[in-house]
């Protein structure tokens, strides 16, 4: 399915309201994952669950790991929350996976509030071409290393 960024955030916030509306708050996050997991598949979507990313040094050196909540369509990350309220922290660990990623978009959802969130961010067009630059001269540079 190729679907625009917009359509699927606009389909991934339908579907997450919808599943807010019928659970409720009051679940621990994996239960808001494999419901929207379970409900983006059925509509067609390929969506990748705890998807592993690996974050690099300056000098291509592993620095480690982490895992996305959902990938997907290979384009738009997904961070899934069970808390009060969303924090800082939160906003955070979504911008530092899109940029370890070099993924513009991105959806912070919060289902552990009476009221259900969920916000946008995407890195500027200018931020990533900085980032993929930057992964690209440590590429050469590795390679003339060798």
């Amino acid at each position: 399915m190729d679907k625009s960024v917009k359509e699927l955030c606009n389909l991934i916030r339908q579907i997450a309201y919808d599943i807010h509306v019928y659970h409720g708050h009051g679940h621990v996050e994996k239960i808001y994952e494999n419901a929207l997991i379970h409900r983006l598949r059925k509509s067609g979507v390929k969506v990748e669950q705890q998807f592993p990313l690996k974050v690099y040094d300056e000098d291509e050196t592993l620095l480690g790991e982490f895992f996305v909540d959902l990938l997907v369509e290979n384009k738009l990350i997904v961070e899934l929350k069970a808390v009060r309220a969303l924090a800082s922290e939160h906003l955070a660990q979504l911008l530092g996976y899109l940029k370890s990623a070099r993924c513009e978009h991105g959806l912070l959802v919060n289902f552990g509030s009476y009221k259900f969130e969920i916000k946008k961010y995407a890195l500027s067009d200018a931020r990533l071409s900085q980032i993929k630059t930057a992964a690209a001269l440590r590429s050469l540079r590795s390679f003339a290393a060798i």
